[in-house]
């Protein structure tokens, strides 16, 4: 498929311009290392793109699913319905001329002169206007004949070429089985595929244990029980050769840069044949132990005890933060334990102030036992009672065993637990890490192994660790579904030229970006906090209390103002927008509702006046999107790094184009997840050599805004592999409760920090009293913002982290529905892509199949629903069922020239009120893809990164001592 190409003119107003000097001249320039945005973005602004990309390489080539096409039967379908078209048009022709004839059996009185004969051509007419034969064909132009020879001569013509398309529609039904049996064949092909395989034991272990069953039928038609192992194995085939989410083979990760010909715009990349498996284990297993170990009475009486980083006393109570974590649910293929942490307080006694003065007194590890014994000695208590007391303490989070908590920045989680377990230095203790070897080997021979082996290997790893878990006392041991985690490299040394976000596109791109804050779930939140603290400490004020600060924030405003704007629908049934809650009366939140006003405005203005009237494709105007840009300006940070995913599509001869996927605020979003693929091989961390990390923390530092260092928030206990990553910055937020592994001089304390509101820049400014520098936090997990702890999710309310989903069309009413079906053209700004074409029906009005009808007259079915909406041949579709809506739910690809794909996806839709169903292009086409490999070419994805920095106002010479320390 082309994709569809825009006629606008060149001269059209909407248009990006084709020179830099059309966005202000004589200032604005490209370079290779950035460009200064000048008046297009605001005087002292500068955007640039970063210098590194993360390519996501689809585990398959697109020619992988060719095989299930069915050419034969698509040729046969359009003939018919080609053939349909052309008979349904001369057939409303022929009823006009039978019109005459059925007048000339009426006689003057209107009576009719031979009723047989009227209701004959009445009847006649009736059949060749719907297109369908009459019982006897020959009697019927007979009939017209003795009336009118001409029409006669019309008439046997047309039926004879009805009863050939009758003719041809038979003929589906073998065409339609002699190809299934050769699509199921190339199927079972596909399915031998490494890549695929190898990602299917992790993703779904319960498919891959009955897939060779399917693939031993070579029956002409499966049962109903291997049909539907057929459906969920083409399910995971068209996301391993058709989407680029990254998981173990079926996506692979590529390291690039844009380097070369400043003017080069080849994004043309080939991938490597061997891919490099990386694999950790599901830290969530390592977590359940600890918990088995902190449970027993014996074993809990070696742990090293710690008092809760971050305590401080607050008149008569200690003040210290707590975890509470909620396990996460291990049926799941990915799972997590949720961490919340809440200000706590515990009513100062003598006992555990002398404790605190104890505790606090010991530059070597205090073991459980040693507390015991200490409330013992000090009390005269009984053994069990001072047991209980120091259990409780442990319970409360009061004390804490940081020594078997995974590191966020671990290169091996289980290496390191094992290390852990040792330094312990009790029997039970090496005991353990020694059970642990075992799964440690399987672990190192995973990455190597084939298929049949990885089935083996994950099996033994499954029953070792349950053997673990059983020594250590459980009664009914339990293991996630997912116990690895693996990522495949593509390569490290990816080139694309500078110019593919350089030029007309760096221009475009930066504009859209001009518009993301529309968009980002969180901008209201960080309005809400500078809302929030201005009327707590006034204009220009200071907070030293950052955790008091956070606490009073949730407690007196925040949960409440949360809980109450997650009912909010941004737009009433009308299409009108309904402003933000504005409790405070904030200015900035006026800001925020007129901008948004502005950007819905100009998009229903563009879908009145092109969309609506049919248009493949819409242009977003620059007027509209510096306009909101403007209106946005008082919201806007002076530090904003972005990622993008985006794709490239190349047909050609046609325009080239960047789709734009998801954008991001944040730093190095793009590659922290991926930074142990290229950190180096070697186990031990301190003897690693320099790797990935080290260069991405260098280029960070680099781009600090001036005054300012980054600083890393982790987000509290570690629970998920999402979260493990490279150390990217120089320094890190320890936040009460928390545990750092980064030296002591990289560590940024909460007690350190403070806030001041600056005035001038209305933004709140997180400073260091020790380094007395600005603060920068940076989140580099992937867990969403919403999942963290609420310390951590506060302090990004802070930090440049954004969400932005971008919906162009949030707002605008849908046009009126054909046959059921709504439409939205593809908006683009420049050769930017925002939105793709889109179809929206309900599922009721989809091809449904009939009782009784044979599997080609489904086919021609969606045929006839594709082709009257305009659907391409190849789109993803998401399905919402009632109440849920789209979040959730995943894309599947739908291909209308395989009737196995619509088979697939027949299942998956429930055709019941209120199921929406919503089709989206596939862009880029086929021949759009720039990735190949020796295998074919391959869907691929690009995370990019840029960066804008402005000024920020300069303080008058009196107000220069405006952050006092």
């Amino acid at each position: 498929m082309t994709p569809t190409e825009s006629a606008a003119p060149d001269t059209d107003p909407g248009a990006a311009p084709d020179t830099d000097a059309d966005v202000v001249a004589g200032t604005d320039t490209d370079t290779e290392t950035g460009i200064d945005a000048g008046a297009a973005a605001g005087p002292g602004t500068r955007w640039e793109p970063g210098r590194r990309f993360v390519l996501r390489a689809a585990g398959l080539p697109v020619e992988t699913v060719h095989g299930l096409r069915c050419p034969g039967t698509r040729r046969w379908a359009d003939a018919v319905l080609d053939e349909e078209e052309r008979l349904t048009a001369a057939g409303a022709a022929l009823s006009d001329l039978l019109h005459p004839l059925v007048k000339s059996a009426t006689g003057p009185d209107g009576e009719p002169d031979d009723a047989a004969v009227r209701r004959g051509l009445v009847n006649l007419r009736r059949q060749v206007f719907n297109n369908r034969l009459p019982a006897d064909p020959e009697a019927a132009v007979r009939l017209v004949t003795e009336l009118d020879r001409e029409t006669g001569r019309r008439t046997a013509q047309w039926l004879r070429d009805r009863a050939r398309l009758e003719e041809l529609r038979a003929g589906g039904a073998d065409l339609l089985a002699g190809e299934l049996r050769e699509s199921r064949r190339a199927l079972r092909d596909a399915l031998t595929d490494d890549r695929l395989r190898l990602g299917l034991l992790l993703a779904s272990p319960a498919l891959d244990g009955r897939l060779d069953a399917y693939l031993r039928d070579t029956g002409p038609r499966p049962g109903n029980r291997l049909r539907k192992i057929e459906r969920s194995a083409l399910t995971y085939l068209y996301r391993t050769a058709c989407k680029t989410s990254p998981f173990s083979t079926f996506t692979g990760i590529g390291l690039g840069t844009f380097t070369g010909d400043p003017a080069d715009d080849g994004a043309a990349l080939r991938t490597d044949e061997d891919w490099v498996s990386h694999v950790r284990l599901n830290v969530v297993v390592l977590a359940r132990l600890t918990e088995l170990i902190t449970a027993d009475p014996g074993r809990r009486q070696d742990l090293p005890v710690v008092l809760s980083p971050g305590w401080g006393r607050d008149a008569d109570r200690i003040r210290y933060v707590r975890h509470v974590m909620t396990a996460g649910d291990d049926s799941a293929a990915v799972t997590f334990d949720a961490v919340r942490d809440r200000l706590f307080f515990l009513r100062s006694s003598g006992t555990l102030e002398r404790l605190l003065e104890w505790l606090g007194g010991h530059d070597a590890p205090v073991r459980h036992r040693d507390l015991v014994d200490w409330l013992e000695s000090e009390h005269d208590a009984g053994r069990d009672a001072c047991e209980r007391y120091a259990s409780a303490l442990l319970d409360l989070g009061m004390v804490q065993v940081p020594v078997l908590r995974a590191d966020v920045h671990g290169r091996d989680p289980l290496r390191s637990y094992q290390d852990a377990l040792r330094s312990l230095g009790v029997p039970w203790a090496d005991r353990l890490a020694r059970l642990l070897d075992g799964p440690a080997g399987c672990l190192a021979r995973y990455p190597g192994a084939g298929v049949g082996e990885r089935r083996t290997l994950l099996s033994t790893l499954r029953g070792q660790l349950l053997d673990v878990q059983r020594d250590l006392g459980a009664d009914e041991p339990a293991l996630p579904q997912t116990l690895v985690y693996e990522d495949v490299s593509a390569g490290d040394d990816l080139v694309c030229g500078p110019a593919v976000l350089g030029g007309e596109t760096g221009r475009a791109l930066r504009a859209v970006e001009g518009i993301l804050p529309l968009f980002d779930l969180t901008l209201p939140q960080r309005v809400t906090l500078l809302g929030f603290f201005v009327a707590r400490y006034g204009r220009g004020g200071r907070c030293d209390d950052l955790l008091g600060l956070v606490h009073d924030f949730h407690e007196d405003f925040f949960d409440q103002y949360v809980s109450f704007t997650s009912k909010r629908s941004s737009f009433d049934e009308n299409g009108t927008y309904v402003p933000e809650e504005n409790w405070l009366g904030q200015s900035e939140m006026k800001a925020l509702d007129r901008a948004r006003r502005h950007f819905h405005g100009g998009m229903r203005a563009l879908w009145e006046h092109s969309g609506a009237d049919g248009a493949e494709e819409i242009e977003l105007p620059g007027p509209l999107l510096t306009g909101t840009a403007d209106e946005l300006a008082p919201l806007t940070g002076h530090f904003t790094p972005q990622s993008h995913h985006i794709q490239l599509s190349r047909p050609p001869g046609g325009r080239p184009l960047v789709v734009l996927n998801k954008s991001y605020g944040g730093l190095a979003f793009p590659f922290s997840r991926f930074t142990h693929l290229y950190d180096g091989t070697g186990p031990d961390t301190d003897t690693a050599a320099p790797g990935f990390s080290d260069a991405l923390r260098e280029e960070m530092a680099a781009r600090r805004p001036d005054g300012a260092v980054f600083a890393e928030v982790t987000g509290g206990p570690v629970s998920s592999n999402l979260n493990l990553h490279g150390r990217l910055t120089d320094h890190q937020i320890v936040c009460p409760g928390e545990t750092s592994s980064v030296p002591e001089e990289a560590r940024i304390h909460l007690d350190d920090l403070y806030v001041v509101h600056d005035e001038r820049a209305g933004r709140l400014v997180l400073r260091s009293r020790r380094l007395d520098r600005e603060v920068v936090p940076v989140y580099l997990g992937y867990l969403v913002p919403i999942a963290l702890p609420e310390i951590p999710r506060t302090l990004l309310l802070l930090s440049p982290s954004t969400m932005a989903p971008f919906d162009v069309w949030a707002g605008v009413p849908e046009g009126e529905a054909e046959g059921g079906v709504t439409r939205r053209p593809r908006v683009r700004h420049g050769n930017v892509v925002v939105g793709r074409r889109s179809w929206t029906a309900d599922a009721e009005v989809l091809p449904e199949r009939r009782p009784g009808a044979g599997e080609e007259e489904h086919y021609l079915e969606w045929q006839r629903w594709r082709r009257a909406h305009g659907l391409p041949d190849r789109c993803f579709a998401t399905v919402s069922h009632p109440g849920q809506g789209p979040i959730g739910a995943k894309p599947a690809y739908v291909d209308f020239d395989s009737p196995l794909c619509l088979s697939a996806f027949d299942a998956l839709v429930e055709r019941r009120p209120g199921t929406r169903v919503a089709f989206r292009e596939m862009l880029p086409a086929e021949d759009g893809l720039h990735l190949t490999s020796r295998r074919g070419r391959h869907v691929a994805e690009l995370a990019v990164e840029t960066f804008t920095t402005r000024q920020l106002p300069q303080p008058a010479p009196e107000d220069a001592p405006s952050c006092p320390n």
